[in-house]
């Protein structure tokens, strides 16, 4: 993993066994980023998603191996419990062009991954919701 921060944008890239949230994690905690939103493309031969269930009030899991584009992957950085909290979608095309997403859980990066971060200046943070089971927006 590289980056380089430019006023209020980071650069990133990723490289080959990095894993996407938890990079961007450590990139949001040393750069201090309260809230940041982020796009990126890349590849990857280890992905884990989620699709949230309303009626079970928790996330469908779905794993995927094997070389897989990322041809979309998109989020934001806010806060919770005053530490960097990631909340990314990813979208994969296998090597058949059958396309693969959800709430990113956890993806590893088989060749590179190039990441636009936007930091805003603000701080966002995140608390729990015990009607939807989810971190929602605190303002």
């Amino acid at each position: 993993m590289e980056y380089k921060r430019y006023d209020n944008d980071i650069v990133l890239r990723l490289d080959k066994s990095d894993e996407i949230l938890s990079s961007i994690a450590k990139i949001a905690e040393t750069e201090d980023v309260k809230a940041a939103s982020f796009t990126g493309i890349g590849a990857s031969d280890d992905i884990d998603v989620g699709i949230f269930s309303i009626e079970k009030s928790t996330y469908e899991k779905f794993h995927y191996e094997g070389n897989h584009e990322i041809t979309s992957l998109t989020g934001n950085i806010t806060t919770a419990d005053n530490k960097p909290y990631i909340h990314a979608h990813i979208t994969c095309a296998d090597k058949d062009g059958k396309i693969v997403g959800g709430h990113l859980l956890k993806g590893n990066i088989s060749l590179t991954c190039e990441i636009f971060i936007h930091i805003l200046d603000c701080r966002v943070k995140r608390k729990y919701d015990p009607q939807t089971n989810i971190n929602k927006f605190d303002f």
